[in-house]
Parts: structure tokens; C-alpha cells; sequence
């Protein structure tokens, strides 16, 4: 088995100067060094960095494309693929890559750490070398264990584009509040096969024209219509995730509604997506979500900030001028990303 680990920067690549402290890029070698039991195994792993290693703050949709189109230069010489990425934004770029990778029938597996791999007590090598055999897993018919884009971290396997940063302080950094993991680690990897996408075998497509015109409108108590408006007065703007209350419930001011109603009418998608960490949008339950519902704002149901955000890139920068189009598929589930 080959696999491809593909640095794109992070904590986990990076390592701490045993002078100064100062933190600096690892290179091949550096991992080689703290971690060699990533390249003394049957497993065959080639590693990839990015020049220069990007910070994941400073993620841009131009890296998605960039890890991409990575995977799609070199699918046919690996069997899986392991992306090295900062925490913080990891969840965007997994849900981005389950997007833009069409008919994906090997592991594209993200993982990081919350310590750099040369400190003592890092988390980076169990999460990396875990990822490792998680992407060059097979069943029985020789095929990927898990043919989709994951995130794995702190013995959790995640669906990409269902998982969400919640710590930023322990090593359990990650969860995936409305869809079970797909594999757990411990003495053995427990795979939970029916929870797993399962591959067409057809040719891999890539998709990498992504629109980010989009914004993130968090309704609280006390917002403004000064504040609604200059939102989505924005130039260009094209879609609006639009968080509220529990089950999608949002405050029956005449105001808001009158806002929500002429962006609609102007042609920008607005969905419903919930503040709350786990459950589901479900608008017309509660009288304060009728108002959302007559100005034409679409259902998020259980999906993630990150996943709909990117879902949203994704559309627009496929389908363009087409909003019925585009309406019609954020209602749909298109590789996992919502029930």
C-alpha cells in the first residue's frame, strides 16, 4: 500500500528549535526523525509539503483547490491520502474537499495535533500514524475501507463535512454532533461499515470553482435591523447562513422579516441553520420560525456551519446564475453532509 501525506502546515508539521524554542516547519526528514515508525512499516509513505506551509487561520478557497487538485495529480499512483492541516480550520477545508472531490473511491483522511510532533507529550504522532492506516486500510475485497474525505483525531474517525472544532485546550479537539463516527481506534480500528459511504468506482472528478460571496448572519438577542441590513446589503453577496435558535427559530419582529424577505427577492439564498450544537432545523414548528419560512428562507436541517458554507461556495461557483438550481440542491444531501 502507498500513501500520500500531504503537508499543509499546522501544528502537527510543525517542531521546536532545542535553542531558542522557536517553532519551524518540519520537513521530511525532521518526521523521519521523531516519528520513524511512520516509514518502517509495510505501508509505504511518501510525503508532500506545501511551499510555503500555510497556517490554517489563514486558509483561503484558492488552498482548497490547491489540496485538490494535489489528490487528483497523484490518485491514480497512491491507494489513500493523508492531509496535514491546522485545527482551526480543518472542519472548512474537510467539508470543502467532500465537495470538490467527485466520485472519490480512496481515503482522503485530515488529521493535526494540539502540540507540535516534537514536544514530549504530542498528540501528532498516534493522530498521524492512525490516519496513515486508516487510509491504507482495505476490506476484504481489496477496496478502501472508508472511500470518502474524514477527519480523524483523538482515536475518532469523522465524516468531514460533519465535523466541527470544539476544544481548544484538550486533545479531544473535534466532534461530529449529528452523525455517529465512522471508525473508532483503540487496540484494533473499529470501522462501523454501515455508517460509510460506499464508492461507485467511477473515474475522480474535481470541481474546483468555489464563490465565496457568501456571509455568516448570527441572530441574538438585542440585533439590530441596521446590523440585518448592512449584512446582506453586502456587494456581491450570494448566500447567507443565517444561525438562530434552537430549532430554527428566529424573533417575529415585522423588521426582519421585511429584510430577510428583499434579500431573497434580490436573488441571495439564505438557509437556516441552527446555533445549537446538536439537533435539527425544523422551521414551521414554532410560531417564530413562520416568519422565515413566508420570506422564502431554506432549511439547513442538522447540517454544519462549515459544511453549508462551503456546500454554498460550491454551488454558486458550479451552477452560477442558476438559484433554482442552487435551492434545490442545499436542500438536498449531496455526499453526507445532512439527514
Amino acid at each position: 500500500m502507498k500513501i500520500l501525506v500531504v503537508l499543509t502546515g499546522g501544528t502537527i508539521s510543525m517542531v521546536r528549535n532545542p535553542k531558542s524554542g522557536a517553532l519551524h516547519p518540519a520537513d521530511t526528514e525532521t518526521f523521519r526523525a521523531f516519528v520513524p515508525e511512520l516509514f518502517a512499516q509495510d505501508i509505504k509513505v511518501d510525503m508532500l509539503p506545501f511551499t510555503p506551509l500555510i497556517d490554517s487561520s489563514d486558509i483561503k478557497p484558492e488552498d482548497w483547490s490547491k489540496m485538490a487538485h494535489t489528490i487528483y495529480e497523484h490518485y491514480d499512483q497512491y491507494d489513500g491520502f493523508v492531509i496535514l492541516h491546522g485545527t482551526d480550520t480543518m472542519a472548512y477545508s474537510a467539508s470543502a474537499l467532500s465537495f470538490m472531490l467527485h466520485n472519490l473511491s480512496k481515503p482522503v483522511v485530515f488529521t493535526g495535533s494540539q502540540l507540535p510532533v516534537g514536544v514530549l507529550r504530542s498528540d501528532a504522532k498516534e493522530n498521524l500514524l492512525t490516519a496513515v492506516e486508516i487510509a491504507a486500510a482495505v476490506n476484504e475485497k481489496g477496496r478502501s475501507m472508508v472511500p470518502e474525505v474524514c477527519l480523524f483525531f483523538k482515536e475518532k474517525l469523522y465524516r468531514g463535512n460533519r465535523s466541527t472544532k470544539k476544544n481548544a485546550e484538550y486533545f479531544e479537539a473535534f466532534e461530529s454532533f449529528n452523525y455517529p463516527c465512522l471508525a473508532k481506534a483503540g487496540v484494533h480500528i473499529d470501522f462501523r461499515d454501515s455508517l460509510i459511504h460506499q464508492a461507485d468506482n467511477l473515474p475522480l472528478e474535481i470541481w474546483d470553482k468555489l464563490d465565496s460571496n457568501m456571509a455568516v448572519l448570527k441572530i441574538f438577542p438585542g440585533i439590530t435591523r441596521a446590523v440585518v441590513h448592512a449584512v446582506l446589503s453586502t456587494p456581491n453577496l450570494k448566500g447567507v447562513v443565517l444561525e438562530t435558535y434552537g430549532a430554527g427559530n428566529a424573533p417575529s419582529f415585522e423588521w426582519l422579516y421585511e429584510e430577510l424577505k428583499e434579500a431573497v427577492d434580490r436573488g441571495i439564498a439564505i438557509v437556516n441553520k441552527t446555533q445549537c450544537e446538536t439537533g435539527s432545523v425544523e422551521m414551521g414548528r414554532y410560531e417564530v420560525s413562520m416568519n422565515l419560512l413566508k420570506a422564502g428562507v431554506l432549511s439547513g436541517r442538522d447540517i454544519t456551519t462549515e459544511a453549508l458554507l462551503t456546500k454554498m461556495m460550491y454551488l454558486f461557483g458550479r451552477y452560477g446564475d442558476d438559484l433554482k438550481k442552487i435551492k434545490q440542491m442545499l436542500q438536498v444531501s449531496l455526499v453526507g453532509e445532512m439527514d
